[in-house]
């Protein structure tokens, strides 16, 4: 990794600005009903502590508007992030200003301290260059571990840098960057791409730039019935983007001209509507009758795309095969996600929907990296810039 890592510095006797993704979901009752995000920053929060370090943890959570909003306060995640360090973790009730001034230079070595929610100011989004240095007056060094938000220039991660040095990636943000970089850098070979969801047009970055490096693509999703169409394909009522066709059709060239394999469902299941009790059929053709929609890729396909994953050294899976949410129409994408667990290949899933499908198939522990950052993954592997990993000081 070129950026300069948690493990480059020493952070005994100094107070250290962490921006962590503690955007957790929670109940009505406040009550945080799923820390794995949490769980994702323990690592380097761990590391810090115990090498001295006086720990300042920031965070946004939800979308508040600019404004205070108690449902939306990170004082749950103080709470049970003291369960899971099983040491105290004292709380500002605002991440600028004289309480949190005090609570920050209040600090000993080895203590920890979160700040209440970023986006309580409609600055953080903003990325005001006044907020960012008020921030970055609450520390000495700067860590970021929040890759979910690395592709935002909010000022808690790409304007505090301004003002902070130096400025060093997480060990989470260090793994992300690591297995990213491999997947869209010098991967193993045969590589593979997996592409599924419902938009191409959500996609069109992503798909040309894994075009780049992949030796098979392969198409699932209701994005798949945009590029059958575009090949003269009949797909009944399934969801067609009308004007990505001739984006589709690019695409199909561009992979024909390099040799890319551009596989596309050879068949599907079925049903007259997308609902929770339509009945489901399998058609064993790569056209769909008038009067159905295409919603997961069929048993010959998912045997195709089986025996491509099986040879694959190098597989990048963003979206899922079909509606996996329905369980009529979940069997594609949990045959790829166990595929994708049996090889041997260094695997990358990124994407909330992959996500999910992969620990809904039970099979995450045996995934090489499941990528934090939805948003951010996308891009980093789309090629995009990130405006949060651009800002860290380069080894």
């Amino acid at each position: 990794m070129s950026k300069l890592s948690v493990r480059d510095l020493n952070p005994k006797g100094k107070r250290v600005f962490m921006r962590v993704d503690f955007n957790v979901p929670m109940n009505d009752a406040g009550e945080i009903t799923d820390d794995t995000r949490i769980q994702a920053s323990l690592p380097t929060i761990q590391y810090i502590l115990e090498r001295g370090g006086r720990l300042i943890l920031a965070s946004h959570l939800g979308r508040p508007k600019g404004k205070p909003n108690p449902k939306m306060s990170l004082k749950p995640a103080a709470t049970r992030l003291a369960q899971v360090l099983g040491k105290p973790v004292a709380f500002a009730a605002d991440c600028v200003g004289p309480e949190a001034e005090g609570a920050a230079k209040g600090l000993k070595d080895g203590e920890v301290l979160l700040l209440e929610n970023l986006r309580f100011h409609p600055e953080e989004e903003k990325n005001v260059p006044e907020f960012s240095q008020q921030l970055a007056a609450l520390a000495e060094v700067y860590v970021d571990d929040a890759f979910g938000s690395a592709h935002r220039a909010h000022s808690s991660t790409e304007g505090i840098t301004h003002y902070l040095s130096p400025c060093a990636a997480g060990l989470l943000m260090e793994k992300e960057l690591e297995y990213l970089g491999k997947a869209v850098g010098n991967p193993a070979r045969p590589y593979l791409a997996i592409v599924g969801g419902a938009k191409v047009s959500d996609k069109i970055e992503l798909l040309q730039n894994l075009m780049k490096f992949a030796d098979s693509v392969l198409i699932g999703g209701a994005m798949a019935y945009t590029f059958l169409k575009a090949q003269g394909v009949e797909v009944g009522k399934s969801r067609v983007e009308e004007d990505k066709l001739d984006l589709a059709r690019d695409l199909l060239q561009f992979a024909e001209r390099r040799s890319i394999a551009f596989l596309l469902p050879e068949d599907h299941v079925v049903a007259e509507k997308l609902d929770v009790n339509a009945a489901a059929e399998v058609v064993g053709t790569r056209s769909i009758p008038a009067n159905r929609m295409g919603l997961d890729i069929g048993p010959a396909t998912r045997a195709a795309y089986a025996a491509l994953i099986a040879k694959a050294k190098t597989i990048v899976w963003n979206g899922p095969m079909g509606v996996f949410e329905i369980s009529q129409f979940a069997e594609g994408t949990m045959a790829i996600a166990r595929a994708v667990a049996g090889s041997s290949a260094v695997s990358v899933v990124g994407g909330g929907d992959s996500v999910a499908a992969v620990k809904r198939a039970g099979v995450e522990a045996k995934i090489s990296h499941i990528s934090t950052g939805g948003g951010a993954s996308l891009e980093f592997l789309s090629g995009l810039t990130l405006p949060g990993v651009a800002a860290l000081t380069e080894k």
